[in-house]
């Protein structure tokens, strides 16, 4: 018994300390976010002495032509919900095809995913932006700096570990489920919509809001195709508006990182139920 109550002390201490620097960077900013650009390069973690200073840089980066806010928020918003909408959709479907086709094709496009999911992005980011202008050409279909060549990137991109997830819950539910929709005269189409994609809810959470933090939070991708200085901005492009060649203005990076950041850790909040039941769940299966 003391032995488990020592472990269980070292556990809350080790804990309190993963807590403390997972938190550490998100209080910087929101610290610095209430400072002035010289006070921030002179004391980076000493706290703001003035919080009004935070609603002076939130009206200056929200009326800043170069960022502007809301058309980005929008942008983001855009990407982010599509994007997630067809990932939903299509792994959903692809993983419950690769399940129940008990051949060995259907293994070795599963290998495929999985294998997808190490290869670094940085590897295929100049064949894709190659790949994507020889399709605009061939189709007359702009894919570069617009919402339609985006958003089928991270259909690509996010699909392996969607349907990585997918695969192993949808294992767990009983075929005799499907076979009784069929007696009963249902169609494929009709048994996955009916019967399996309402099954998949809690780990289609799981998959949802890893997915959407990914996509909000991206950089590096939205950069390559949309552009720095694109009609289409997502946040994170957006902020790198603040980054001069000789100057940064350090008090509105971090306060337009903080604006950026806010919507998706409200998301986190009231969706991390769903997460940690669905991870349970696919667990559990």
């Amino acid at each position: 018994m003391k032995t488990r109550k020592i472990n269980l002390l070292f556990g809350e201490i080790a804990g309190i300390i993963l807590s403390i620097i997972v938190l550490l960077p998100f209080l910087l900013v929101l610290f610095n976010s209430s400072k002035k650009s010289a006070d921030i390069v002179i004391s980076p973690i000493k706290p703001p002495t003035n919080i009004s200073q935070l609603f002076t840089n939130l009206g200056n980066v929200i009326n800043n032509q170069n960022f502007s806010y809301w058309k980005s928020f929008s942008s983001s918003l855009i990407i982010t919900v599509v994007s997630l909408a067809l990932l939903s959709l299509f792994s959903g479907m692809a993983a419950w095809v690769l399940v129940r086709n008990k051949k060995k094709w259907s293994s070795v496009i599963f290998m495929l995913f999985v294998a997808a999911m190490v290869i670094p992005f940085q590897v295929v980011m100049l064949p894709l932006l190659s790949t994507f202008r020889s399709l605009s050409s061939f189709t007359g279909i702009q894919f570069l700096s617009s919402y339609t060549g985006i958003i089928f990137a991270y259909l690509g991109f996010g699909g392996s570990m969607s349907i990585f997830i997918l695969h192993g819950f949808i294992k767990g539910i009983p075929y005799e489920l499907e076979e009784a929709a069929w007696i009963d005269g249902c169609s494929p189409e009709g048994t996955f919509f009916r019967i399996i994609f309402p099954l998949l809810k809690p780990v289609q959470m799981t998959v949802l809001i890893l997915n959407g933090i990914w996509i909000w939070n991206d950089y590096l991708l939205p950069s390559l195709m949309l552009g720095l200085n694109g009609r289409i901005k997502t946040l994170p492009v957006a902020v790198s508006s603040f980054v001069g060649s000789y100057v940064k203005q350090w008090d509105l990076i971090l306060t337009a990182a903080l604006l950026a950041m806010i919507p998706i850790i409200i998301l986190f909040a009231f969706a991390q139920r769903q997460i940690i039941q669905g991870m349970v769940e696919g667990a559990i299966k």
